[in-house]
């Protein structure tokens, strides 16, 4: 299970562990951890320099080469400065020992890139404990230590990043892995951060679960293990309805592709029988592209009570509702939208133009169980409070749930899902491949599904926000560029993770996009 702790929680977890095992055993089994990420990362005839700073952080430096030494050549450049704790000079001992060269702190940037030349770099300036700005002093070194150049470990966070809150300081490090300890902090999963941290591993290095239980959880994410336990699994004995049957209300005549994309979504997650209501200008297009989905035809211009009647007719044979994308705009489709969703009593999903037929009407959705799945610019008018200020996605989701009570899924690449009942959920998964007109639907359609096979809110919208990365991780690597959304879709089936303990075998996935949270 992955933890999520804010830097305090994570301080008082490192004092309850060492109260029980002891610092120094803390140290030894953190350099473990990021011992095995660095012989996953180079061979022996690589050399290693670490820039150890002056506390802790640096101490793990001294423990993980320790441990590699001398297999692989290791040099630590370090901070004779400050105050040492008994672990970190046991673990300095232990690295002399095995041979570690310990040389000074380099006094420019090219001094410290001429002493990184060719080798692996480890970054272990800064913890979480730090605060930004980086201090002028060893700007130099944060600058050499830049993955657009070499390989770079960064342990626990890259340094000149927020922990918490994810911002970044000028002459921040660029890791390539990134190796937190005992728990993952917030920070490292929100932008701008996002962008330095690289592979991200969450180390195990002795704390108790029940200690990192027992913590306050601002924040949660899923890792693959806790995916695949909350995505629903069909019987041996599931009838096609069971198995998720959403209600897809979407496309117009200008947007027939929205639909299309948003039912095929919902199929590739598993969905046993989709329906598509659709006006009749747009049910040509559709019946197209969708074979195994029913498509159904909703006149144009019938009076809205009259379509709204047919909608909750056909809705008694469905688990749940998908409403808004490629719907028009006009004042037509806001009566029978706000007519229908008032009326409707199954579970809802809304999304792109069912946004925009929200915004004024909040009230609709007081006490029922809904997601709503805005980007940045739909949200900003959702909540009534304008554009997102960078830095400030975490505030705003918690203050629009918190006043609406909704269940919101705001997207980005720091994806953030929030029902106010429990910690706010970042998405791991994110990659810039989504990038790309239509993959909203495709997730519209996802969420729909698990809505349908009985998932809350919530957890629908956090599974299906993981599930909706891995498919575009994995269609990225299918097709380098020009992923569009259909092979999203098309990638659900593919980029589900192993099963563990299957009977059967899985075919072993390509490397995926280094997005998702690892445990070692």
């Amino acid at each position: 299970m992955i933890y999520v702790l804010a830097p305090d929680a994570a301080r008082r977890a490192d004092a309850q562990a060492i109260a029980q095992v002891g610092e120094d055993e803390l140290m030894r089994n953190a350099g473990k951890r990021i011992a095995e990420r660095l012989r996953a990362m180079t061979a022996p005839d690589r050399p290693i320099v670490a820039f150890a700073g002056p506390g802790n952080n640096g101490g793990d430096a001294f423990a993980a080469l320790a441990e590699l030494s001398p297999l692989y050549e290791c040099t630590i450049a370090a901070d004779p400065s400050g105050r040492r704790s008994e672990a970190r000079a046991a673990a300095e001992s232990r690295a002399r020992g095995a041979n570690v060269r310990t040389v000074p702190l380099p006094g420019d940037e090219h001094e410290a890139r001429g002493l990184l030349n060719g080798a692996v770099g480890v970054d272990a300036l800064f913890g979480t404990g730090a605060r930004l700005p980086l201090p002028a002093e060893y700007r130099h070194l944060a600058r050499a230590l830049d993955a657009r150049d070499r390989a770079v470990l960064a342990i626990d966070i890259p340094s000149g990043t927020d922990a918490l809150t994810g911002a970044v300081s000028e002459d921040a490090v660029r890791a390539s892995v990134t190796v937190t300890l005992a728990a993952a902090k917030p920070g490292l999963l929100l932008e701008p951060a996002r962008g330095y941290v690289g592979e991200l591993w969450v180390g195990s290095i002795g704390i108790d679960d029940a200690i990192l239980a027992s913590l306050p959880r601002q924040f949660a994410a899923l890792d693959d293990a806790a995916f695949l336990r909350l995505l629903p699994q069909r019987e041996s004995d599931t009838e096609k309805r069971a198995a998720g049957a959403p209600l897809i209300i979407a496309g117009s005549a200008q947007f027939p592709g929205a639909a299309v994309l948003c039912a095929l979504g919902a199929a590739r997650a598993g969905a046993g029988y989709v329906t598509v209501a659709t006006t009749s200008s747009a049910a040509p297009a559709l019946r197209m592209h969708l074979v195994e989905q029913v498509v159904v035809e909703l006149s144009d211009t019938a009076a809205p009570q009259a379509i709204v009647d047919e909608l909750l007719e056909i809705s008694k044979r469905n688990g749940a509702v998908a409403i808004g994308p490629g719907l028009g705009l006009d004042d037509r489709t806001a009566e029978i939208f706000a007519r229908f969703v008032a009326a409707n009593t199954l579970p809802m999903v809304i999304d792109a133009s069912g946004l925009f037929h929200l915004s004024k009407r909040l009230e609709l959705l007081r006490r029922k169980p809904s997601v709503v799945t805005p980007h940045a610019g739909e949200f900003a008018r959702l909540s009534g409070r304008g554009t997102v200020a960078p830095g400030m996605r975490v505030e705003r989701i918690r203050e629009f749930v918190d006043r609406t009570g909704i269940t919101t899924l705001l997207k980005g690449s720091d994806t953030l899902i929030y029902d106010g009942s429990g910690p706010l959920h970042i998405n791991p998964t994110g990659t810039n491949a989504l990038a790309t007109a239509g993959t909203g639907d495709v997730l519209t359609g996802i969420i729909a599904t698990l809505l349908a096979q009985g998932l809350s809110p919530v957890d629908a919208a956090r599974a299906g926000a993981y599930w909706h990365g891995l498919a575009g991780q994995y269609a990225s690597r299918r097709r380098r560029i020009g992923v569009i959304a259909r092979d999203v879709a098309e990638s659900l089936g593919e980029a589900l993770p192993p099963v563990s303990g299957a009977i059967y075998e899985v075919p072993p996935r390509p490397l995926r996009e280094s997005r998702a949270i690892r445990l070692s």
